[in-house]
């Protein structure tokens, strides 16, 4: 198996985030990973420069919290990189798969397509730039478990509307439309080491990587 670089990983660029309101029934979640009401995060992201090269990336989250945790969990995530695929799963279990991305700009519109699956997410900024800091956390599962995975975010943020389109009968569907979101450019992102939860609300450091290759979707490494 291909070696890649520990958390935590520092990635560069810039990015399309948006909430987008979830119409129809919620994706399956691991298990130790409970459902939370609310909007769904979806990002695309260009990154100049990562631990592992430069790469694209798609995702879709859910509101999720594990004991007292709220947070997103990654559903559904593709990358152009094998090497970013294989992190992503062993560090922080995220489900990356490979996919065709391409990521392009028009004036101050930002919009990136999923080829295989004809999902695109366009974002167009309609205000200012002002600087930005949003911390994350990330709710997935590992061979040993559920984990947590804090993140954070900065740059130079625009707030826009974000776009969503998928093809009729794609599990995404009821993503489609147009929603509130950031486009951000100057992008600096964290991804620190995982942590196993302990308690309600505590956690502790989890081992750098899982045991074995694992996924929050439950499916192997293919």
């Amino acid at each position: 198996m291909t070696s890649v670089p520990h958390a935590p990983w520092t990635l560069t660029g810039e990015c399309v985030v948006g909430l987008a309101r979830f119409h129809g029934s919620r994706p399956a979640l691991p298990e130790g990973v409970a459902h939370m009401p609310g909007p769904c995060l979806v990002v695309a992201a260009s990154y100049a420069d990562s631990p592992v090269g430069p790469y694209a990336e798609m995702a879709f989250g859910a509101p999720a919290r594990v004991g007292a945790r709220p947070g997103w969990c990654i559903t559904t995530m593709a990358v152009t990189s094998a090497d970013a695929r294989v992190g992503g799963r062993l560090n922080w279990g995220f489900p990356k798969e490979l996919a065709t991305l391409r990521w392009s700009t028009d004036g101050d519109e930002r919009r990136m397509e999923w080829f295989e699956r004809g999902i695109a997410i366009t974002g167009v900024p309609t205000g200012p730039h002002v600087p930005a800091f949003v911390p994350l956390r990330n709710l997935q599962r590992r061979a040993d478990g559920p984990v947590v995975v804090p993140a954070r975010l900065w740059g130079r943020a625009r707030v826009g509307r974000v776009t969503i389109e998928t093809t009729a009968d794609d599990a995404l569907r009821a993503l489609a439309g147009r929603h509130r979101g950031l486009i951000v450019d100057g992008m600096r992102f964290v991804v620190a080491p995982a942590r196993l939860p302990s308690g309600l609300t505590s956690t502790l450091l989890a081992p750098l990587r899982a045991p074995e290759p694992a996924l929050s979707n439950g499916a192997g490494v293919r």
